[in-house]
């Protein structure tokens, strides 16, 4: 009853229920989208296409995009492009003095940025595009296609993914401004969730029906994903937090004097890199198998093997390495320490028993080195332990997928990042938030 009151409370307040309505309208436009094949190519022959993404790199992919990769659709190459544009702008960002300009020229700056984004995601996608429809070429047969490999095909399919990148791009950003969430990632979770129903009934048939465990380890394996859910919710929620005190001046007497104020704290996240780490750690892992594919050697060939197979032992061991690497990379371009310690001192605030500039720096980021250690080897535990449901409980890829990785950190953290976003709407008005009950609160004068 408590849930339902909360729900009809979220209904009452008629500016959160319209940007719910339009968030869940744009999310059914993209899904729909992924469903529609790119012109000339025939939907009833994709099925090697599909037994080609139901594992391996290509499987990560999909899962990513919902399906529209295997489903040769016009949203094939997904917002994947615009993500890494915005991966390769923030990384420039440390290196170019211009985009660093930008970056403190305020509201000005960041439109300037997200329009270099933009036009960076345009020229991805024009290189991602054709190396897509190759792959269509070599996968799927001669007579799926209606137009043949003819330049104009090409071309006009290339532009056509392009613009349906730009068009999810489109969405996403009016999802954020008039929605609630953020955009861009609500619509990877919607991909990513749009592929949990048919995993999950294949891993059922795999269990029930062909004699493999049976319904205990259906249970056996819900017991341990929820355990993974609350394991990825206490990561990205867990923050360390340092307490400040700031001084406040009163005038008494004629002259001024410094007093203490209230105590407040820095909160420091265990997982300040996100799932970052494991985005530049899963890109980099595609190099190794690129690379010893161009050659016919027996060696190459091994290697190109291991570093394909995304359950295999040495695909995780180093991943695991990667993650844990970038994520001290990351925070450490993320979290400006320096700064922090400048905007303390600044307003008159310090940490108890830390001198205020350089040793407040220091300090700070002494303890981020301290708790980002344990959160990146639990970033990449979770990472990998997709893999290790393969191998020790047998669990289809398909469904280990949702065991851990980017697809389980992103589902957690756009839901507590959408819930936030709607509990402070109830707070606002006056009714408890998500977590309490749903009765009215009363003002407070």
């Amino acid at each position: 009853m408590k849930f339902i009151n909360t729900i009809k409370n979220i209904w009452k307040i008629e500016e959160l229920k319209n940007r719910i309505l339009v968030t869940l309208g744009l999310l059914l436009v993209y899904r729909f989208g992924a469903q529609v094949v790119l012109p000339g190519i025939d939907a009833s022959q994709l099925a090697n296409l599909a037994n080609q993404t139901d594992s391996g790199l290509l499987g990560l992919l999909n899962a990513f995009t919902g399906g529209a990769f295997s489903n040769a659709s016009v949203f094939a190459l997904g917002i994947m492009p615009y993500i890494s544009a915005s991966i390769v702008v923030q990384l420039m960002g440390i290196a170019v003095p211009y985009l660093q300009k930008l970056q403190k020229e305020g509201e000005s700056g960041r439109r300037r940025i997200n329009q270099i984004t933009r036009w960076l995601t345009i020229a991805i996608t024009l290189v991602q595009g054709p190396g897509y429809i190759y792959n269509l070429f070599a996968t799927l047969p001669q007579s799926a296609f209606l137009l043949g490999d003819t330049v104009t095909f090409v071309a006009s399919s290339v532009i056509i993914l392009a613009t349906g990148t730009i068009f999810a791009m489109w969405l996403g950003e009016k999802i954020t401004d008039k929605g609630i969430g953020n955009g861009i990632s609500l619509l990877i979770m919607v991909g990513i969730i749009a592929r949990m129903p048919q995993s999950f009934i294949q891993e059922f048939a795999s269990r029930v029906f062909e004699s493999n465990g049976g319904l205990i380890m259906i249970l056996i394996e819900l017991v341990i994903w929820f355990a993974i859910i609350l394991g990825s919710i206490m990561l990205v929620m867990a923050v360390r937090q340092i307490p400040v005190q700031y001084a406040r001046r009163t005038a008494s007497g004629g002259y001024e004097k410094n007093v203490f104020g209230s105590r407040q704290y820095i909160p420091l996240k265990l997982n300040a890199s996100g799932v970052m780490p494991i985005i530049f750690a899963q890109a980099i892992m595609f190099i190794p198998a690129a690379v010893a594919g161009l050659s016919d050697g027996e060696t190459s060939q091994g290697i190109a093997a291991a570093f394909s197979n995304i359950f295999g032992f040495w695909y995780n061991v180093v991943f695991a390495l990667l993650i844990i690497v970038f994520t001290y990379f990351y925070t450490a371009i993320t979290v400006p320490t320096n700064k922090m310690a400048d905007d303390l001192k600044r307003s008159g605030g310090f940490i108890p028993g830390v001198r205020p500039g350089g040793e407040t720096a220091d300090f700070l980021d002494r303890i981020m080195s301290q708790i980002t250690l344990p959160g990146s080897i639990f970033l990449a535990l979770i990472a990998v332990f997709p893999a290790i449901v393969v191998q020790l409980l047998g669990v289809q890829q398909g469904w280990a997928l949702f065991f851990g990785g980017t697809s389980l950190l992103i589902l957690v953290g756009v839901a507590i990042d959408t819930m936030q976003q709607v509990n402070s709407y109830l707070l606002n008005r006056h009714y408890d938030g998500l977590m309490k009950t749903g009765k009215n609160r009363k003002a407070v004068a």
